[in-house]
């Protein structure tokens, strides 16, 4: 792929280094964490304490508003009472929007400078004009004497420039020209960049931020591959913006953040939470370790058992969403898998005998939205199969029965799971690991499955499924589901794929293979990164795992099997589901982190609005503290809730603004009414 060395491996992308003061960024450096302050910038001693928190838990670039040209002034003296305190060697970076004033002031006082394309000398009134080439090239000449004073006032002082794209602010030029899309993101960066280049300026980062996963990832890897194609290798920062709170917005930040560093791209990287900003950085060092320990500067790849797929046409376009084609597979009378179905939960109970104790935890009427519709049973020995066969058939008496998944030990035969499951009466998925050598017990498995009306679970790898490959025609695909055996393992010497490259094997193998059948996505003990045991370690490589399979539009089922606790395996895939946009189960929330131009308390508000509508499946709120990014990022949202002024709120339907300047003690109730007369509310349940 053009974008990355390689989409099964974890090659670190090749970067000029660019310093930050003393920071380095790229090359050989480690990737770099860093946060924004949260404080009124003209507020000294509260941005210079939240600084020296930040630089206390290990931010290591530290970002500060400059809405305008009096808070620009301002970070000189935070420049100097910072470095007083002992944090000289530590950048700050002045978060430029629409101000070039600001900028040129900002770059006298402090390291890096970044600005917004769509905000910086632009315009965004969601305008609709039909720009000739000719009025395009008089824009562009126009960005080139506004943004060219910055350039070359860094290009003196020695700063560093972030040039950073977010979708919701893109300039109805871009917009006009491009549309709402990744390639309309990456040309607004590039219209800068060339800028700078003019100049002879190259101490330069770039962003593509946006709060949908999705979007984010592919903007990315197109300017990647727009960049090579124009020989540039400026470093990225990497994050995804508007993430949210919680455990919401710590798995949508590593579906994108984490999804790009394991194909080797990214160099600093910040977690954007709607939380006191230290909360960030632990997120952000899990995240940035997880990728590094994989990091290969290069490595052999015609070593690599996915040598063979270098050949072919890789089946995923990494830059448009499309959902990976499967055939329908009808697993119960209840539960359908295919294209047309979303991905399916199935959650893991650790033993048998705790498996009806599980199902009525999971029948809980809160979990309603979220349903277990799969328990997933270890299963050693043909008299555990019994057992639960009998337990099901009395089950099935009383009305309707869960979906089983049998986990199989791989000694058991075929027939003697067939004569151990005689009195199983309704359908099941037996899960089982079949190695380069088991093409007579696939037959046998697929046979005994298919006689009774059960779905066979085939657990394998690429290269054992390639062995395996002339035995599938005869299976049929309509009672089949593939899965992953061993994704962690290592391959040759020091090659090792990490779980997301080791299911895209899989993928690519079964196209070359001819074979549609749909994939379920394990997360277990073999798809974790460093073996780190801590629960945000195993919330990471879900969503790393889960969500960038996801966004790649593969996936028909999906388990969380790191977690003992049922109710908690289930709640944590829906919300993995929730963050790739592959399946809704509650209110969406977009949240922005925030920052000195915020106008209210973010924190206290996200969490008193969820408390009262978190009940809507299905409905996108979006709450911004300040008009910056506000409209553009709630284009896809269905309500909007944003800062217009100290103390007043306005309110949005999509992107239009429908109430102006609300005071906030009554902009809950307002938004309420306003969800109400657009026919999206109900009451929640009792």
């Amino acid at each position: 792929m053009s974008y990355c060395a390689s989409r099964f491996h974890t090659i670190r992308r090749a970067t000029v280094e660019v310093k930050v003061g003393q920071v380095g960024v790229g090359g050989q450096n480690p990737v770099r964490v860093q946060s924004m302050t949260t404080s009124d910038t003209q507020d000294i001693a509260a941005t210079v304490k939240q600084s020296i928190a930040l630089a206390e838990v290990g931010c290591e670039i530290v970002r500060i508003t400059a809405p305008n040209v009096a808070a620009a002034q301002c970070l000189r003296a935070i420049r100097e009472q910072f470095s007083a305190a002992g944090f000289a060697h530590i950048p700050l970076v002045a978060d430029i929007h629409f101000l070039p004033t600001a900028a040129m002031e900002a770059v006298e006082h402090v390291e890096k400078i970044r600005v917004n394309p769509g905000n910086y000398a632009d315009k965004k009134k969601f305008a609709v004009t039909d720009y000739t080439d000719a009025d395009y090239e008089r824009e562009l000449q126009r960005l080139h004497e506004s943004f060219s004073p910055l350039v070359l006032r860094a290009k003196t002082l020695g700063r560093a420039l972030r040039i950073g794209t977010n979708h919701g602010s893109l300039s109805d030029r871009i917009m006009n020209r491009y549309g709402d899309t990744p390639l309309g993101m990456v040309e607004s960066a590039l219209e800068f960049l060339r800028i700078a280049e003019s100049h002879g300026f190259n101490q330069l980062i770039l962003s593509m931020k946006s709060s949908n996963p999705k979007v984010m990832i592919a903007a990315y890897r197109l300017l990647v591959q727009r960049m090579n194609d124009e020989h540039m290798s400026y470093p990225l920062h990497l994050g995804v913006t508007e993430a949210g709170d919680g455990e919401d917005g710590r798995i949508k930040s590593a579906i994108g953040i984490g999804s790009l560093l394991y194909d080797g791209l990214g160099d600093t990287i910040r977690v954007s939470l709607t939380e006191d900003s230290v909360y960030e950085i632990p997120v952000a060092q899990a995240l940035a370790k997880k990728a590094m320990s994989l990091w290969k500067p290069t490595i052999n790849l015609t070593a690599s058992p996915f040598a063979r797929f270098a050949a072919t046409a890789d089946a995923v376009d990494p830059f448009t969403y499309t959902r990976r084609q499967s055939t329908p597979v009808e697993l119960s009378p209840t539960i359908k898998v295919g294209p047309s179905q979303p991905p399916r939960v199935f959650v893991r109970i650790p033993s048998i005998q705790a498996w009806p104790a599980a199902l009525a935890q999971l029948a809980s009427a809160r979990l309603a939205d979220t349903p277990a519709e799969g328990l997933i049973l270890p299963i050693a020995t043909t008299s555990e199969l019994q057992s639960v066969s009998r337990e099901l058939k009395q089950l099935s008496q009383t009305g309707a029965t869960p979906l089983i998944v049998f986990d199989l030990a791989p000694s058991l035969p075929a027939v003697a799971v067939a004569a151990a499951t005689e009195e199983l009466t309704t359908p099941a998925v037996f899960l089982r690991t079949f190695d380069a050598d088991d093409s007579v017990a696939l037959h046998a498995f697929a046979q005994f499955t298919r006689s009774r009306g059960h779905t066979l679970a085939i657990a394998t790898t690429a290269a054992d499924l390639a062995a395996l490959a002339p035995a599938l025609p005869a299976l049929g695909e309509d009672r089949l589901l593939f899965t992953l055996s061993h994704p962690a393992m290592p391959i040759v010497g020091a090659i090792v794929a990490h779980p997301t490259g080791a299911y895209r094997a899989l993928v690519e193998q079964l196209r070359l293979a001819g074979v549609q059948a749909p994939l379920w996505i394990r997360n277990t003990t073999t798809t974790t990164v460093q073996g780190d045991p801590s629960f945000l370690s195993r919330l990471l490589d879900a969503a790393i795992l889960t969500g960038s399979l996801l966004c790649d539009g593969m996936g028909d089922v999906v388990s969380i099997e790191t977690e003992s606790d049922a109710p908690r395996a289930t709640q944590l895939a829906y919300n993995v589901l929730q963050g790739a946009g592959a399946r809704i189960s509650k209110t969406e929330f977009v949240a922005c982190p925030s920052c000195g131009r915020t106008l209210f308390d973010l924190q206290t508000t996200t969490q008193r609005i969820r408390a009262q509508t978190g009940h809507l499946k299905g409905v996108k709120l979006a709450i911004m503290g300040c008009i910056v990014n506000g409209p553009g990022e709630m284009a896809d949202a269905d309500f909007g809730y944003v800062g217009g002024a100290p103390g007043k709120i306005n309110l949005y339907v999509g992107k239009t603004c429908v109430q102006y300047n609300i005071p906030q003690a009554e902009a809950d109730s307002r938004l309420i009414a306003l969800i109400k007369e657009q026919g999206k509310w109900f009451e929640p349940p009792v």
